[in-house]
This record gives C-alpha cells, sequence and structure tokens, in this order.
C-alpha cells in the first residue's frame, strides 16, 4: 500500500529517497513527502497528489543538502488525501519526522492524551500522534530507538513506522508490526523501505524484519531489537534480480511488460523442481509426507486476483488428488468460524506475501491445529514466514497494479501443489505426473504464440473503449477465466464488466443481454471436455439470438464455434485444466489495450494499491 523510504549513507539521502519512492509509485498512493536531516535540523516538505507535485515542490524551494532522511507515498486511510495529511509527520517542536503505512487503532485516545497534555496536531491522521508521542519519549531517554520501543508498546493495530530526529542525524529507527518492512545493507549506508525495488539500485543484500522489531540504521551498519529491547535474530538474505528487471525495458507500461514476461515466468516457477527421474521434488514444502497423507480437506484462502487462482486450483486438486477442496475469500475466512483441525491444510496465495487479509486467514488457521502452505512471490515477506511450508513462484517483480504473471505463476504453483500432493497419497501414478509435467514445461511456448497473435484483440479493444458493459462467460475453469477477465476489466478500465458461469445464463444473467453487448466468452476443449463444450455453444447461440456481440476464445482446430462468433480468438490446445494459462492473456491484453484507448493509467489504476496491507 504506502510506500515508505529510508537512508543513511554518505549519498544525498534526498536523491535516494526520490528515486526510492519512485520505484515504489506501483504500489498506489496519493499524497508523497520527505524530510532531510540538514544543519543541526529536521528539513520537511510534501504535497498531494502525485509524485511530480512534491517534485516541483522541491524544485521551487529546495531542501538543505543531507545524508539521512526518509520519503513516503501515502494512501489515504485516516483523513482525505491533503497536503496537511500527507507524511511524514512532525511534533510540534519540528524535531522529529515520522511516516507510517498501516492503521493506528487506539489513535483516538492517544490523540484524546496528547490533546490533554497541550499538544496541537495539525492533521487529520492517525500518524501524527506518534511523531508526538516520539517526542515525549525523547526528551526523557534522549534515543531514538528506545523511544521507539516504547511507543510501539502503546499503539494497538498494524502499523510500519520509520522515524528521524534532528538530535540523532545519522540514525533513522523503524518499527514494523503485520505491515512490511525490509533492511537493505550496502558498504557504509544502510536503506529501510517497505519493498526491496526502492533500493535495488544501491545493494542486493536484505534483511528480514520479524514480527514486532525494532531497527536502528546507521552509517556503521543495523542493530534490531523486540519491542521489549531484547536483541533479536534476523535472516539475511540476497534479492535474486537486479534494479532492470523493476525498470519498462522499452514496454510503454509496466503491464505490458509483465505480460510479455509471462512465458519466462511460466518457466521459472517450473525451474529445479522436477528431478532426473521426473519425480516431484519440492523442497520448500516441508509438511512430512505422512502429514499430507492424512489431509482430508484442502482449503485455499486467497485475495482478488489470487482468489481467481484458488478457485481454478480446486478443479486440479481434487481431479488429481480426490481431496475436498474449498476455496475461500480471505477477508470473510475468520470471520464465519471455519471447521478446520488438524487433517486441514490451507494453501494461501499471495502474490507480496503482506495482504493483511490473507496473513489473518493464516493465523487464524494455525490457531487451529491446520498446516499452511504459501504460495507467494516475495522473499523474506510475512505469509511465508509465518506458514508450515512455501512455494515461491519465482516470477520476479510485478510492478503494475492489476496482476498478470503473478496470476499464471501461482496457476502453475498450484499444479505443482496438486501434483505433489498426488505424489506423496498415491492418487496419481509417476507417468501421469510426468505427462502433466510435460504438458506445463510447453505452456510458456504456448504463451508465447498467444502473445504473437494479440493485434486482432487490441483492434477489438480499441473499437470497444465507449462501451459501458462488457460480460464474460465460462464453464468448468473457464469460468475463474472469466471472473478474472472480468476483474481486469474493472481495474483497469472502470467499466461494468461481470463474469458468470455459462450454465447460469438462464438462471437470470441473460435478462442483461440487448442489442450490441460484447460479451467474451470462454470456451473449452472440445476434447477433453466435449459435453460442456457442446453446451457453451449452445449459451454462446442464445445470446448471439438476443443481439449480443460474441468475442469467442477457443483453442485451434476448433470450428464449431467459428459460426457464431462476432470475433473469434485462437489459442493453442492445451489439456483442460491447464487451459486457463493461456486462456487468459488475451483478456490481460484486452484490458490493458481497452483501458489504455479509455486514457486511463494501466500501472496505476485509480483507488487502487498493489499490496493491501490494511484489512
Amino acid at each position: 500500500m504506502c510506500g515508505i523510504v529510508g537512508y543513511v549513507g554518505s549519498q544525498s539521502a534526498l536523491d535516494v529517497v526520490m528515486a526510492g519512492l519512485k520505484r515504489l509509485e506501483y504500489r498506489g498512493y496519493d499524497s508523497a513527502g520527505v524530510a532531510v536531516l540538514a544543519d543541526g535540523g529536521l528539513a520537511p516538505a510534501k504535497r498531494a497528489g502525485k509524485l511530480v507535485n512534491l517534485e516541483k515542490e522541491l524544485a521551487e524551494h529546495p531542501l538543505p543538502a543531507g545524508t539521512t532522511g526518509i520519503g513516503h507515498t501515502r494512501w489515504a486511510t485516516h483523513g482525505g488525501p491533503t497536503d496537511a495529511n500527507a507524511h511524514p509527520h512532525l511534533d510540534n517542536a519540528g524535531r522529529v519526522a515520522v511516516v507510517h503505512n498501516g492503521i493506528i487503532e487506539n489513535f483516538a485516545a492517544l490523540r484524546a492524551e496528547l490533546a490533554g497534555r497541550g499538544h496541537d496536531l495539525a492533521s487529520e491522521t492517525d500518524t501524527e500522534v506518534v511523531a508526538h508521542l516520539l517526542a515525549e519519549e525523547f526528551s526523557a531517554c534522549a534515543d531514538l530507538a528506545e523511544a521507539m520501543r516504547l511507543v510501539c508498546r502503546r499503539l494497538e493495530g498494524a502499523f510500519t513506522l520509520v522515524a528521524v530526529h534532528a538530535d540523532e542525524p545519522g540514525v533513522v529507527v523503524g518499527a514494523r508490526r503485520n505491515s512490511p518492512l525490509v533492511v537493505g545493507v550496502g558498504e557504509g549506508e544502510s536503506f529501510l523501505a517497505s519493498d526491496v525495488a526502492a533500493f535495488i539500485a544501491h545493494t542486493r543484500e536484505a534483511l528480514e524484519l520479524g514480527q514486532d522489531q525494532v531497527v536502528e540504521l546507521s552509517r556503521d551498519g543495523v542493530t534490531v531489537t523486540g519491542f521489549d529491547g531484547s536483541p533479536a535474530e534476523v535472516r539475511a538474505y540476497h534479492v535474486d534480480w537486479d534494479a532492470s528487471a523493476a525498470e519498462k525495458g522499452g514496454h510503454a507500461s509496466f503491464m505490458l511488460k509483465e505480460i510479455a514476461e509471462q512465458p519466462k515466468a511460466v518457466a521459472d516457477t517450473l525451474l529445479g523442481r522436477i528431478d532426473a527421474e521426473g519425480s516431484l521434488t519440492l523442497d520448500e514444502v516441508r509438511i512430512p509426507a505422512h502429514e499430507l497423507r492424512e489431509t482430508d480437506k484442502v482449503v485455499i484462502v486467497a485475495c482478488g486476483t489470487a482468489f481467481h487462482a484458488g478457485l481454478i486450483a480446486k478443479y486440479a486438486i481434487e481431479h488429481w488428488t480426490r481431496i475436498p477442496c474449498e476455496v475461500e475469500l480471505a477477508s470473510e475466512f475468520r470471520y464465519r468460524d471455519p471447521i478446520l483441525d488438524q487433517r486441514s491444510l490451507v494453501i494461501a496465495i499471495s502474490q507480496s506475501g503482506e495482504t493483511m487479509d490473507t496473513l489473518m486467514a493464516v493465523r487464524h488457521a494455525r490457531e487451529q491445529g491446520s498446516k499452511v502452505l504459501a504460495i507467494c512471490n516475495t522473499n523474506g515477506s510475512t505469509i511465508p514466514r509465518e506458514s508450515d511450508a512455501v512455494l515461491y513462484t519465482h516470477a520476479g517483480p510485478e510492478v503494475a497494479v492489476a496482476s498478470t504473471k503473478a496470476f499464471l505463476t501461482q496457476l502453475v504453483a498450484c499444479y505443482l501443489v496438486a501434483l505433489y500432493l498426488g505424489q506423496v497419497r498415491g492418487t496419481k501414478w509417476g507417468d501421469e505426473i510426468r505427462a502433466v509435467i510435460r504438458d506445463l514445461a510447453g505452456i510458456g511456448q504456448a504463451v508465447e504464440r498467444v502473445l504473437g497473435t494479440m493485434e486482432p484483440v487490441r483492434e477489438l479493444a480499441r473499437s470497444l473503449a465507449g462501451q459501458d458493459t462488457v460480460l464474460f462467460l465460462g464453464r468448468h475453469v473457464g469460468y475463474p477465466v472469466a471472473l478474472e477477465g472480468a476483474l481486469k476489466l474493472k481495474e483497469l478500465a472502470y467499466m461494468h464488466a461481470e463474469g458468470f458461469a455459462a450454465g447460469e445464463l438462464k438462471h437470470g444473467p441473460i435478462a442483461l443481454i440487448e442489442e450490441g453487448l460484447p460479451v467474451v466468452v470462454v470456451v473449452p476443449s472440445p476434447r477433453g471436455r466435449s459435453v460442456l463444450h457442446d453446451k457453451l455453444v449452445s449459451n454462446i447461440q442464445e445470446i448471439r439470438a438476443r443481439g449480443a456481440r460474441t468475442v469467442v476464445i477457443a483453442e485451434e482446430g476448433d470450428e464449431t464455434v467459428t459460426p457464431y462468433a462476432d470475433h473469434l480468438v485462437r489459442i493453442p490446445a492445451t489439456p483442460t485444466l491447464l487451459q486457463p494459462l493461456v486462456a487468459t492473456v488475451p483478456l490481460q491484453v484486452f484490458a490493458c489495450e481497452l483501458a489504455t484507448a479509455r486514457g486511463n493509467e494501466v500501472d496505476q489504476p485509480r483507488n487502487l494499491a498493489k499490496s493491501v496491507t490494511v484489512e
């Protein structure tokens, strides 16, 4: 959600922080600000709106040079997107500056307490109370890290805090509870950020911060303690991608770049997971085989696009393992008192590994004694650390808010988990697993072929830029694909778009069909699910008879749909359960092009953030 950057070193802190904030723009924000320690004081600047507004302010009113600073891009929670509510927030003396991600749930009581002691709070935010509390504690202990520990013990909610004090000019202090914060370690310099992308141009060496920890950065190094002051262990790791991976690489948008990267991302997710005999070796799955054999229910928890990946995974898991599988929206999961026990396996899917709803679902599942397996793209993030096992997707950085390559790699990871369960439980023979693996290994080339035939899809999208509504239909695994196609259009084009199971048409949705309404139909293979294929062809005839403009996605060689398609999009023939890996790609391109034709910013859609780190 919010982007945070902190720096201590010998470089210009303002330059490092501003460059870091630019790399975090994809997270979504509505204001931005910085603070630099210089000349014995604190120099802040902040503005509502995009980073360019802050850059203009800094050009007109330059800040003094300094080598210690913090910065922030805000996604509004408490208080609207105004200059006053933008971060950093200062105490009344202007000696402390704080930036914050998350929500402080007891801020109202703390604010009233501060006002009673004569503090004058200038914003509507929950963050500002922290600056004032830090100032009070620092006046007593003269140690910013200790002041942070004392303040954090009083706070309720989920938060990342990063602060500087004018009386400690070479120090940046951070703290985290249920919100992402990562440390970058360089030569004679240190970094703090909500994402490694902020400092990847300077160092690829990072430290994981654990729950309820405070970190103190200086040129001499990094010190990490618990909120209680006890020494804390941290895990160091090397980021396996560089700054160029987070650049557009000649593409018009990050989304287009990430769509184009999908063949490689799919291949990378398969790397190292198949031994010489063709058996799966998922080393990250640290759950003993005998416990997996005793599993009597699988529950998948996820949000948004990851939820759609989970819906598709359900078909594969039940078909290949014969274990009942439920798919739950993580935001609803723990509130309905789900039935879980030691024989339940919970699979949590999250690109960032910081999705708060999913993290809370993971914690609830573990409280019930269930084993949790995380599918995640971000090394060192919270959800994998708090799970019993993890399968990393190796998609590389995904910058665009609307997920593309993360979705495909999540699907591949789900298929691997399903096959692994089948292998452990003996519900799939070795040669059957090897056959599916061979099919998965060819998916990257199939996606590449799809990407090479997308110009007609782009032309179609541009022709529909004036439409108000687009509907999506699918059956079997094509139904979640339809949901994902509709979500992409809502996210990017700000249009009314709905995905339906085609069999439900006559139970209500067919009333929406009118002359000229675009309806995208994902057609299953006539080979693998011939009965469903024939039924869906009948659905296409029904909507076309009522004036719909049909956009049909069908595999190569399927000629039965041709008479009923106003626009026909061909995809390579694939096994039924794997078809979403190729069928989704035209829908991504379609949404991206249509949004661009409507003049929308595809990388940063309005009101959305890349990682939702509050409930």
